[in-house]
């Protein structure tokens, strides 16, 4: 049961059509193809050869689609490292002459280290990541295909987000490409402006659960009261109307720039940060549940 104390984000809520939107035809078991090639690549570190080849995969795929691509790049550095790390966000932008725009994101690196693997000895052996920083990119992938001719009055922009696992040793900081993504809409001002912010983490467990992540209640109350009853009104039972835990995510940046944002994750996920975290524990069920959702509600935002 939610909190009955007032939420930080009770400003007015989006607008909505008054006719019915119907789903995108969503392709769960072309989904499924992309994250499985995704987790072929192996890890996808930040700064490393297997981003490299990640970024030039999804660059070729969002361009093929129609979406405009643009690469924010910046350099981090890790307390626990010894130099800079060269890091990008892949920003894909639809109808990118639209003033008002909505953000779908996802982070896309994976974690160097295995540590919850309850053998520390094979904390430093290869992972995938398949949930958590592949199912993301991969509904976003696979939801491309519609996003050309999609019937909505807001702009889209796809942000896949660099560095948010970089994490080496205990002292090391998250979340750079959210932040630095954050303080630049800060600093810069573009044109256009962002009203809402949707993140995807760990969305393609089998068996997802979504209930409401506690920041994103507190932070962007009226958005996930949109979510939430779109997934009601869907069917989609994956997504529960009850308080989940508080998760330090990249959604923080984004509402601390003024981005309501909320985070869509399902933190029961038994694989997490485990060498298990591979396709064949992910289900594209739960992936269409997230797009069904998705395209539901970005067809009734104005």
């Amino acid at each position: 049961m939610l909190s009955g104390h007032a939420p930080a984000g009770d400003g007015p809520r989006e607008k909505f059509a008054a006719d019915r939107p119907v789903p995108v035809p969503f392709d769960a078991k072309r989904a499924m193809g992309y994250l499985e090639a995704l987790c072929k690549i192996g890890p996808r570190i930040s700064g490393s050869d297997g981003m490299m080849k990640q970024q030039d995969f999804l660059e070729k795929h969002f361009t093929r689609l129609g979406g405009k691509v643009e690469w924010q790049k910046f350099t981090a550095r890790q307390r626990s490292q010894r130099g800079p790390v060269a890091m990008a966000n892949l920003i894909v932008r639809w109808h990118p002459e639209r003033q008002r725009r909505i953000i779908l994101c996802s982070h896309y690196d994976t974690r160097p280290l295995a540590d919850q693997e309850p053998d520390e000895r094979k904390w430093r052996e290869p992972f995938v990541s398949a949930n958590d920083g592949g199912s993301g990119v991969a509904l976003l992938m696979e939801l491309a295909h519609h996003m050309k001719d999609f019937q909505t009055a807001v702009g889209v922009d796809f942000v896949f987000f660099d560095g948010e696992e970089f994490i080496h040793e205990k002292k090391d900081e998250y979340f750079f490409g959210s932040r630095y993504f954050a303080g630049d809409y800060r600093r810069n001002k573009p044109k256009f402006t962002y009203t809402a912010a949707v993140l995807l983490d760990m969305i393609g467990g089998k068996d997802a659960k979504f209930p409401i992540e506690a920041n994103s209640w507190w932070m962007a109350a009226p958005l996930v009261m949109d979510l939430w009853e779109t997934a009601a009104a869907q069917k989609c039972a994956a997504f529960q109307k009850r308080e989940g835990p508080q998760v330090e995510d990249d959604h923080l940046a984004l509402n601390r720039a003024g981005i309501p944002a909320v985070d869509i994750i399902d933190f029961s996920y038994r694989h997490w940060h485990r060498l298990t975290d591979v396709p064949k524990n992910c289900s594209g069920e739960s992936l269409e549940q997230v797009a069904r959702v998705l395209s539901v509600w970005l067809q009734r935002v104005r």
